[in-house]
């Protein structure tokens, strides 16, 4: 069964920019970095599901009615377990607890159950970190949150790959931007 999750996925400058911090993080805490292409900030984490609940998934999302928002990327940290270095605002934004809450429910009225853990805003950009690693970005990133996506985990040759498979845009108000 694939592996499932709802991210935010970073436009080609975002991501350029937090490839550069994943090699920074990933040659100080001695890990390994993230691919480019595979940098995303998780906002529910489905886990094997079968492809048949897209459809119901899918509906789940499109009841989201959350806005556009600009999500500051000001902390770069290790976790020791499970062992990366991360990516993220120091202070979590009213804007994303909204849209993770927001898109939880969601997916809880189709039968999908909480996290237990508490929701930890965070772009995973080095794994196998062995080193304590953390550091404030000066200026910060400045990532502007226009939708999310369902990706599916696949694995290739190469490692792993995630590939999207719907998105869904956030609502554009003068204050967004």
């Amino acid at each position: 069964m694939p592996r499932l999750f709802f991210a935010l996925r970073p436009d080609a400058d975002e991501r350029a920019a937090l490839a550069g911090h994943a090699i920074e993080a990933a040659r100080a805490a001695g890990g390994r970095a993230v691919p480019a292409q595979n940098l995303h900030l998780t906002l529910v984490f489905l886990g094997e599901r079968p492809l048949s609940l897209l459809p119901a998934l899918e509906e789940a999302a499109a009841g989201v009615r959350a806005q556009a928002f600009v999500l500051p990327i000001d902390v770069i940290d290790t976790w020791r377990k499970p062992r990366i270095a991360w990516a993220g605002p120091g202070t979590m934004p009213s804007a994303l607890r909204a849209l993770q809450g927001d898109l939880a429910r969601a997916l809880e009225r189709i039968g999908i159950p909480p996290e237990e853990r508490p929701y930890a805003a965070h772009v995973t950009l080095a794994r196998k970190a062995r080193l304590a690693y953390s550091r404030a970005l000066v200026p910060p990133l400045s990532w502007k949150v226009r939708d999310f996506v369902l990706f599916v985990s696949e694995s290739t040759p190469s490692g792993v790959a995630y590939r999207s498979l719907a998105c869904w845009p956030l609502r554009i108000t003068a204050t967004s931007g």
